[in-house]
């Protein structure tokens, strides 16, 4: 694992969390990077949402600076807005730079009031403790309900060197991405202008995180952010940009499998792979459904091959199809022949029901090219336990 160059890290305890633990982290450039951002599609919008994409609108794409905190979403309070400038303003005086150019990003509670001066206060320990070496400290301090910290790396090897990424995440619960509670930071140390960065982020959002639901839930805090600052010297050719977004790509699809894996409450990773819709989009929109539908979540945890849930839940998806022409394979074995049920041993397939991941594949016979592969997990007494005591 090797970090991009130009980046430094560091996390602190700012007493946000009623937890002591690390509730504050910073992820600086030690140059302007561009920066391209992705934000949720709720109508409700945290401060920091709208404050992110002001700043990278003003800014046309330029950032020095990522700060995030968890343990409070600053979202609908009466002082949120102020909240988030006030810490901006503050980590960008400290940095001599632009407001503009340091992003802000919060996870947490919804509807409680944010202390400003617990951010401000905390940030000349967060600036001492910068270092090139702090990338998992930062990453475990964004966390909320999840288990483990979610990172990942890839490096790409083009004509004239080699570039890295950087990825962290968190997310267990309230994941829904729409865009992108989820926060994902990228970091790269490749030379590209900030109106390329952002299609490349696009792109790659669609094949990961768009792909991914853990209870069907959009938060008002998804934020996923993409900065490029060039310290590698290495601008990628037109054809080398491609290689840079699959890797890109693969990088994100590996955050967005741990948030699935690390889901409130699961015992099992979920990957639909749906194959033969007539577009990779009805493809998404089937497996989305068959990943949020309960019964098909509960029946994945009770090891019970139910087919008929995963059938159902398609059909309920918005996409025409014809029930008649479809197979249904749990773990490899055909459950589901032409819409009638197929012969296979119960008792043997419960066993490998059983097993930590599960894989369900979903295929339309006949002449369609889609194809989709979508993360989610099961749905257990404890994702219930988790959320009915989340502020108390």
């Amino acid at each position: 694992m090797k970090l991009p160059i130009g980046y430094r890290y560091a996390s602190t305890y700012a007493g946000i969390r009623k937890e002591k633990k690390d509730d504050l982290a910073l992820i600086l450039s030690e140059t302007p990077a561009s920066a391209a951002g992705l934000f949720t599609r709720n109508l409700v919008q945290a401060a920091p949402v709208r404050l992110a994409r002001e700043h990278l609108r003003v800014s046309h794409g330029v950032a020095r600076a990522i700060l995030a905190n968890a343990g409070n979403a600053n979202c609908a309070t009466r002082s949120g807005a102020r909240v988030a400038l006030a810490s901006c303003r503050a980590v960008a005086k400290s940095l001599k730079v632009p407001v503009a150019g340091v992003l802000p990003a919060s996870t947490g509670v919804i509807g409680v009031d944010l202390d400003s001066q617990l951010i401000v206060g905390a940030l000349p320990r967060l600036f001492d403790r910068l270092s090139e070496d702090g990338f998992a400290d930062a990453a475990r301090a964004i966390l909320t309900t999840d288990k483990v910290p979610k990172m990942a790396f890839g490096e790409v090897p083009l004509r004239t060197g080699t570039v890295h990424i950087a990825g962290m995440s968190k997310g267990s619960g309230m994941i829904h991405p729409q865009m992108a509670t989820t926060l994902g930071f990228l970091m790269t140390d490749a030379a590209i202008p900030p109106q390329m960065l952002r299609p490349m982020l696009a792109a790659a959002c669609d094949r990961s995180y768009h792909r991914l639901s853990i209870d069907g839930d959009t938060s008002t805090n998804d934020t996923i952010v993409l900065l490029a600052n060039g310290a590698s010297g290495i601008q990628p050719g037109a054809k080398e940009r491609l290689v840079f977004q699959e890797v890109l790509c693969w990088v994100m699809e590996d955050l967005a499998e741990k948030i699935a894996r690390d889901g409130e409450g699961a015992r099992k990773l979920v990957t639909i792979h749906v194959l033969g819709a007539k577009d990779d989009a009805a493809g998404t929109q089937i497996a989305r459904a068959i990943a949020n539908s309960p019964l098909v979540k509960t029946a994945i945890a009770g090891a019970d091959p139910n087919w008929g849930r995963i059938l159902s839940a398609a059909g309920n998806a918005g996409v025409a199809f014809d029930p008649a022409e479809v197979d249904i394979f749990l773990q490899s074995v055909r459950v589901c022949h032409r819409g009638v049920a197929a012969e296979f041993s119960e008792r043997e397939l419960k066993q490998k029901m059983d097993e930590r991941e599960c894989l369900i594949r979903f295929v339309i016979l006949g002449k369609g090219t889609g194809e989709t592969r979508f993360w989610s997990c099961d749905l257990t007494e404890e994702y219930i336990h988790i959320n009915a005591s989340y502020r108390t």
